[in-house]
């Protein structure tokens, strides 16, 4: 009978191959499979052993999350150390909670690497500061798919000037994603809640 292994939940980071952190490129390098997101930059599969198994998780959702957690849960029961490589940050909507779930109802171990986000990598690499003392105090960050299909800000923006908004969908649909997120900052500004202002709206991600 294999005992259990442990899972663990590695954020790829933003794209560059040299911003994985360093517990995340220790842990690659001694992983037996490695399950990985289309999003995560291919050459950190070099870091990990020959004799890994590689499992490519598809792009726009061409493996079902179900079947992912399947694939996690058979491999983690074989005994196999898997490293699930999420593009970004694992908990930051890289659907890493929902896994993270999975494997606690399993009685299955699990560590969080946390990853650098392109929240804050694409406007630094930018030059654009998302705080500032003498500027901004505060942003916002959305997805436009959420599990109910819709586009929306958080409730927690009621009343609020938000000075830096990202949409962390991308440039796709970019016109009617605005288009959505205005017409939410209407109908918030439309109630009894208090206003909602924007400054700015960034689209970053794929």
């Amino acid at each position: 009978m294999h005992v259990k292994s442990t899972v663990y939940l590695v954020g790829a980071g933003p794209g560059d191959a040299g911003l994985i952190t360093v517990r995340g490129a220790e842990l690659l390098r001694r992983a037996d499979v490695v399950i990985y997101d289309a999003l995560a930059n291919p050459e950190l599969l070099r870091l990990a052993p020959a004799s890994a198994e590689f499992i490519s998780r598809g792009k726009n959702m061409a493996m079902p999350q179900a079947e992912i957690t399947a694939l996690i849960i058979a491999r983690a029961t074989a005994g196999k150390t898997v490293v699930r490589l999420k593009g970004g940050d694992p908990f930051v909507f890289g659907r890493g909670g929902e896994e993270a779930e999975v494997l606690a109802a399993e009685k299955i171990q699990f560590e969080i690497v946390p990853g650098v986000s392109s929240i804050t990598a694409v406007p630094n690499y930018a030059g654009i500061p998302l705080t500032h003392r003498e500027h901004c105090s505060s942003f916002t960050v959305f997805t436009g798919h959420n599990g109910a299909g819709a586009c929306s800000l958080p409730g927690a923006t009621v009343g609020m000037h938000v000075q830096f908004v990202l949409d962390l969908t991308g440039a796709d649909n970019a016109t009617s994603k605005f288009e959505s997120v205005v017409t939410v900052v209407d109908e918030i500004q439309q109630t009894d809640a208090g206003d909602l202002s924007l400054d700015h709206l960034f689209f970053i991600g794929g």
